[in-house]
C-alpha cells in the first residue's frame, strides 16, 4: 500500500492551460499522475547517491517515476 501526502501548489496561468490541453488529450492521466511523473523526474534529475541515505532517495524516486510512467488505466 503507497501512502499519499496532498499537496497544494500555485503554478502559473499558462502551465495550468498546458496542463489542461494534455489532460483532455490524454484520458489516461489525471493531475496527480502528471505531477508525480514531473516530480520525481526533477528530483532524478536533480539529486545525487553519493551516500547511503542520498541512494535510497533516489532509487525510490526511479521507482514513483517508473510506476507512474507505466501505470496502465483500469
Amino acid at each position: 500500500m503507497h501512502a499519499t501526502v496532498s499537496i497544494l501548489a500555485e503554478i502559473p496561468e499558462e502551465l495550468h492551460e498546458s496542463l489542461q490541453s494534455y489532460l483532455e488529450t490524454h484520458p489516461d492521466w489525471d493531475h496527480d499522475r502528471v505531477f508525480c511523473a514531473a516530480l520525481s523526474l526533477f528530483l532524478l534529475q536533480n539529486g545525487s547517491s553519493n551516500t547511503p541515505d542520498a541512494s535510497r532517495s533516489y532509487r525510490r524516486a526511479a521507482r514513483v517515476y517508473l510506476d507512474t510512467l507505466f501505470k496502465h488505466a483500469v
